[in-house]
């Protein structure tokens, strides 16, 4: 502002010197910007010989009405400011004089400023001899416009649509002067032509302010799907132009239908019974058109765009057709697409049971009918024995007997596959397997775990009997445990070793009865051995047994230790006697067998006879050595 009083001095010092005639000069700014509500400075410089005895200034309101209306004068003593004005409050003037050079200036200041202040401000200065001089300057006003706001039309443009369409609208608020709108589509402006239309209208608000809209019609094109729109809005600003843009959007393209296409899910593995398949049908247009489904020619319900087949089965192989119409052209298209279920049938075994004779021979056979490649296995006891559809089996025996498992596969469906299995058995009189053990969770309890397995065909039937060696007398027998096998029948007690016991296991079915005794010497502590009647085979079961009833022949066993240990205390006192006398060698011999070590006294003995054989086996503490009777 300071720059710009000093130019108009300059410029009023130059037009009195050059123009000495002038008696009062006045310079003053074609126009003037200011900002809506803003302050507004309007300077008036003056040169004239004489003291300046008086300065007016007016307004003039645009149009055909050129009057004037005063709003201020100052006549060297006093400054009034027209009562009854809009600007009542709202100007002043500052004045300033130099004698020396015969100028000065008078600076109108406007606060608040209106849009009704927008107008024409004249200055008129008088000198003492009545002479006067006056300028003028335009006071223009701006207002900077709200963001501008872009909607674009909620419903789909349907390129089929031979006049152009509209497919946007843009608004921008309180603008003033009035703002200006250009559409882009991309980087480009688009320019009114008859592919591209816009329509605008500018509505003036009761304050002054411009309102705008803009809408842009074009006919679109497919590409125009991905294209973004916005608009541009270029407004006014004290001493220069600024820009704004809305944000870019997308439009909703509609066009027909020209091809359809047809998938498959899972489309990356083979589809087997039991999978669930969806076949989706996807159009090229938009909106998606109306789809049917049929399979085999025969037609299908499905949920608009995919038919899903939930465990599927081999009847839903086949040719599936999609087909689509649309609604707006009358055309269609379809598509076609085969399906293969693959399947694997259960297994037929032939013979399904069967017994033999011991030393016959049987060939099993495994079949299962599929739409693939498949791969058979036998299996016993989870170990493969062929990898092929035929089992033969030759000179049967109890270990021939059991259950063998079929195993079909399919290798390029691994899901695929199918198990059948088939019980072989081998008619003969009973096979015991006997087993002793001490009991793991009973240790305190001294009790002893025997087991019977008894292999055989028809099954054997197991009984045990327990009797006291001692009296005779049966003891009741423990809680027997169980079970069904393969080839036969396990079972098994649970013995307290407190007293001395013969326990007898018993098999037999309609080919013969085979016995197992075990004898069993009650101790202070329990070792555990294993005996087999006829085989080193046996199976161990861990279920806790319940303590047995010992009778009464622990009392006994007691009597006898005590009259034992007497004995041996008398004899050790003879012998000590007569070593004394001197009347007992005592050579290198004589001592070996004095010191020879005696079997212990907490050694379990158990006897095992069957069919004509008859064994002993001593059992020694946990701790101890196994020592053959001879010893």
């Amino acid at each position: 502002m300071t720059l710009r009083y000093i130019a108009l001095l300059i410029a009023g010092l130059s037009v009195f010197t050059c123009k000495t005639w002038a008696v009062v000069d006045v310079s003053m700014e074609d126009w003037v910007d200011v900002s809506l509500k803003g302050q507004a400075e309007i300077p008036c410089i003056y040169t004239l010989k004489e003291p300046a005895k008086m300065i007016v200034w007016f307004t003039k309101l645009p149009g055909r009405d050129q009057s004037r209306r005063r709003i201020y004068y100052y006549d060297g003593q006093k400054t009034v400011i027209e009562e009854g004005s809009e600007y009542v409050g709202r100007i002043k003037v500052t004045h300033s004089h130099e004698p020396q050079n015969a100028r000065g200036s008078a600076i109108l200041i406007i606060d608040n400023v209106q849009l009704s202040d927008q107008r024409e401000y004249i200055c008129t200065v008088y000198n003492v001899s009545t002479d006067s001089g006056e300028g003028r300057t335009r006071l223009q006003i701006f207002n900077s416009p709200s963001l501008p706001v872009i909607e674009g039309m909620h419903t789909g443009i349907s390129v089929t649509v031979e006049e152009p369409s509209k497919v946007a609208q843009c608004k921008v608020d309180d603008g003033y002067p009035r703002p200006n709108i250009t559409w882009y589509k991309g980087r480009f402006p688009l320019q009114q032509s008859e592919e591209v239309k816009t329509m605008e209208l500018v509505t003036t608000k009761p304050n002054g302010l411009f309102t705008v809209h803009s809408d842009l019609y074009i006919k679109v094109e497919k590409t125009d799907e991905d294209a973004l729109f916005y608009c541009e809005v270029k407004y006014f600003v004290p001493g220069g132009v600024r820009m704004t843009e809305t944000k870019k959007i997308n439009i909703t393209v509609h066009y027909p239908t020209t091809e359809v296409t047809l998938s498959v899910n899972p489309h990356d593995r083979l589809i087997k019974e039991g999978d669930t398949v969806k076949i989706r049908c996807v159009g090229n247009g938009k909106p998606p058109p109306i789809f049917s489904f049929t399979h085999n020619g025969d037609e299908l319900s499905s949920d608009e765009e995919m038919l899903l087949l939930d465990n599927v089965s081999r009847s839903n192989s086949g040719t599936y057709v999609c087909q689509s119409f649309d609604l707006d052209t009358g055309t269609s298209f379809e598509d076609s697409i085969n399906i293969t279920v693959h399947y694997l049938d259960h297994i037929v075994v032939t013979p399904e049971e069967t017994v033999l004779d011991q030393g016959d021979d049987l060939t099993l056979t495994c079949n299962a009918l599929s739409s693939l490649p498949t791969q058979t296995a036998w299996y016993k006891h989870d170990m493969q024995l062929v990898e092929r559809h035929v089992l033969e089996l030759n000179n049967a025996s109890y270990d021939t007997a059991g259950m063998y498992m079929c195993k079909v596969t399919v290798p390029s469906l691994p899901d695929l596959q199918e198990l059948k299995s088939v019980q072989v058995s081998v008619r003969g009189k009973p096979k015991l397997t006997v087993e002793m053990a001490a009991d793991p969770v009973n240790k305190a309890d001294r009790s002893v775990n025997l087991t019977c397995h008894a292999e055989g065909y028809p099954s054997p039937t197991i009984t045990w009997t327990l009797s006291d060696q001692w009296t005779g007398q049966p003891v009741p027998v423990p809680e027997v445990e169980s079970q069904k096998t393969d080839t036969g029948v396990l079972s098994m007690i649970s013995v307290r070793a407190t007293s001395k016991l013969t326990v007898n296991c018993s098999a037999a079915n309609e080919f013969g009865t085979v016995n197992v005794s075990h004898k069993i010497e009650a101790s202070a502590r329990v070792k555990t051995t294993t005996t087999q009647a006829t085989s080193t085979k046996g199976t161990r079961l861990t279920t806790p047994p319940k303590q047995p009833h010992t009778g009464g022949g622990s009392g006994v066993i007691i009597a006898v230790m005590i009259i034992c240990l007497l004995l041996i205390a008398i004899l050790g006192s003879m012998l000590y006697f007569l070593y004394k006398k001197g009347k007992l060698p005592c050579g290198r011999s004589g001592k070996q067998d004095f010191t020879k070590e005696k079997a212990s006294k907490d050694d379990i003995v158990m006897e095992m006879k069957s069919g004509k054989s008859e064994e002993a086996v001593l059992l020694q503490g946990i701790n101890g050595d196994r020592k053959s009777p001879t010893e």
